[in-house]
């Protein structure tokens, strides 16, 4: 009987163990992601080093979206409104890749709707974190938070299959 309830997967042991919930890969990728796309380092060098011309160098932009100074640069510059998106950024897409349970309601469980609900979480995380940091900063205006939707939520289309591929990497 132990042999069992071991091999039915009520316990922790096997393979299953040794990996993390699609979320919290998911979650991992987009921490990662915001540390080091975000930080002050990757947008200085984005912005010096490469070509807004090129189609490698707009997405290496791109990717310094949620920029993030926390104490680095001019107050006046909307520092906290950049700080408010990347902290809100990590908080909606952990929250939705937890609460979008793809292998649950999918008529095709696996990787394929793991992979487009990770994506999905992120394209709607970046678009609210937009929305919601501006709304929520310094100078809010209706028109400012819709354009920086509209920015996130196209940040989220284009960077989130990383989110959506990191989230493979987990069990449902």
């Amino acid at each position: 009987m132990a042999a069992f309830n071991r091999s039915a997967g009520t316990g922790r042991s096997g393979s299953l163990g040794r990996y993390g919930t699609a979320a919290g890969t998911g979650t991992l990728a987009v921490l990662l992601l915001v540390a080091v796309c975000g930080s002050p380092l990757y947008v200085g060098w984005a912005e010096g080093r490469t070509d807004p011309g090129s189609a490698g160098g707009w997405f290496l932009r791109l990717l310094a979206w949620p920029a993030w100074r926390f104490g680095f640069g001019d107050p006046g510059q909307g520092t906290l409104a950049s700080d408010l998106r990347a902290i809100l950024l990590v908080v909606l897409a952990a929250a939705l890749l937890y609460l979008l349970p793809a292998s649950q309601v999918a008529r095709v469980p696996g990787s394929v709707s793991q992979f487009f609900s990770g994506w999905g979480a992120y394209v709607l995380a970046a678009g609210l974190a937009g929305l919601l940091g501006t709304l929520l900063g310094p100078a809010p205006s209706l028109l400012a938070a819709l354009q920086a939707a509209s920015a996130g939520a196209g940040y989220g289309f284009l960077a989130g299959w990383i989110i959506g591929t990191a989230s493979l990497g987990g069990r449902a």
